[in-house]
């Protein structure tokens, strides 16, 4: 027993090593293609422990009006089930829609499962619970007030909506009037993007689904495998080579590639018969986590990211507080020639102590050559990260301490260069929306202003 004790504590210990961001930062940035190198691709996939998947037709989706059509006309095509997660769902005219289609689709024979996050969705009376469940739709509310304090700290951030386990959309989007208007034709609309997967891809975001459901004592989903969220239970990650050559990282991929286990970090997955190859040319890999599982591996892929951009790398977050050492590697990045751009709300803002927290990094970041945008025409929402326009992230995930460990996030990393290209004009046209940040422009800040920024800096992790 103590022997066995010993080995998994080492495993633990050596697993731990394998994903310090510095160390992950560190391969990617000498892979000699970056992330088109296809040693990164497997890289990312043994970090998250976690099969790749086909993308076919990812689409991108900017425009809240035009994401709500796509999710109700295929809440309208779901044959056999639905699933739908979001941290925020208003009993307003979006949410009153989603709940019609939803209505519908059980009166057409469609299993329909909904889970809602209780503090996100506070404002939502009553009343519209009491309607989706009398429409036959089995509602969970996630983590009610009745929890532990501490629990009750942690929320469902994640979006994902499953039709059929064929077809998901996930990203940043909430159910509500604000995500659901075009900002073309509604100054109070949010800025946020959705992507549309479908495939093997959209099976794993159901299994995600299914851990959130598990947790606010859902019944169980037929003909889905997954580990209780309450078991904490883990599987092992690759151990790490005793060198970090390319050489070496590629041959104990393949090895390990080779012995893959359906079992993933917490929860198992069904295998299935349309998982990515390492050549695949459109490829998806879902990275998802919530409090004692998948963070550091998170962000052990976002440090990767940023070790293996080689000309590109362009984030938007509305919420961008990290620890300094993500600064530093979105420094080094901009120093040694990658073109860094961080686009963060400008005004309109719905956490205006978070933005002073991002202000307190602002200095730092441009000094190093990093490029700061404020968006400007509405309240910017969206988390998204594309490099070299070949990889792109969209997801749930903020820039803050919430998001790395207090909440359930959901993201897509998608590598396909239509859907990276399509981040891309997104993230240009919204820098012409944008104040581009300059040293001369920042030296003007008043004396408070700095002093509030400084202590909002210094906050970041208790925001």
């Amino acid at each position: 027993m103590g022997d066995s004790r010993s080995r998994d504590l080492r495993s633990r210990d050596s697993r731990s090593r394998d994903l310090r961001v510095t160390r992950v930062w560190a391969h990617a940035h000498r892979l000699p293609l970056g992330i088109r190198d296809p040693a990164y691709l497997l890289l990312v996939q043994q970090i998250m422990d976690s099969p790749l998947h086909e993308a076919p037709q990812a689409r991108l989706v900017v425009d809240g009006e035009l994401a709500f059509r796509a999710i109700i006309a295929a809440l309208g095509e779901a044959r056999e089930e639905i699933l739908l997660e979001s941290y925020i769902l208003r009993d307003d005219r979006i949410g009153e829609a989603v709940h019609v289609a939803l209505a519908h689709a059980v009166q057409r024979g469609v299993r329909v499962h909904v889970l809602a996050d209780a503090v996100g969705s506070s404002d939502t009376k009553d009343t519209f619970w009491r309607a989706l469940e009398a429409d036959g739709i089995t509602l969970r509310l996630f983590h009610r007030l009745r929890y532990l304090p501490f629990e009750a700290l942690r929320r469902d951030h994640r979006k994902i909506i499953v039709i059929d386990r064929a077809l998901a959309f996930t990203g940043g989007m909430n159910i509500g009037n604000e995500y659901g208007s075009s900002i073309r034709r509604r100054g109070v609309a949010w800025r946020d993007s959705l992507v549309r997967v479908q495939g093997s891809v959209a099976r794993e975001l159901a299994a995600v689904f299914a851990e959130g459901w598990d947790r606010a004592q859902g019944p169980p989903l037929p003909g889905l495998e997954y580990i209780s969220w309450a078991e904490q239970a883990t599987a092992s990650l690759m151990s790490a080579p005793t060198r970090w050559s390319a050489r070496a990282l590629r041959a104990r991929i393949e090895r390990r590639i080779a012995q893959r286990r359906d079992r993933r970090r917490g929860r198992r997955v069904r295998r299935v018969a349309d998982r990515a190859s390492a050549e695949s040319t459109s490829t998806a890999l879902v990275l998802d986590s919530r409090p004692g599982r998948g963070q550091r591996e998170v962000l052990a892929v976002l440090a990767s990211l940023v070790g293996g951009a080689r000309e590109r790398l362009w984030i938007t977050t509305p919420y961008f507080a990290p620890p300094t050492r993500a600064l530093d590697l979105l420094r080094a990045a901009a120093r040694r020639g990658v073109d860094v751009r961080l686009l963060v709300p400008g005004a309109q803002t719905d956490v205006p102590l978070v933005r002073h927290a991002a202000h307190g990094a602002y200095r730092a970041l441009l000094d190093a050559g990093v490029r700061v945008f404020e968006y400007q025409r509405a309240t910017l929402h969206a988390k998204t990260v594309v490099v070299d326009g070949h990889a792109g992230l969209v997801g749930s995930t903020n820039l803050d301490f919430r998001s790395f460990w207090l909440n359930a996030e959901c993201n897509v990393l998608v590598f396909d260069d239509d859907l990276a290209r399509a981040l891309e004009r997104s993230f240009s046209d919204d820098c012409t929306q944008s104040v581009e940040i300059g040293t001369a422009l920042w030296d003007e800040r008043t004396l408070w202003h700095r002093l509030g920024d400084w202590c909002a800096r210094q906050l970041r992790w208790a925001l």
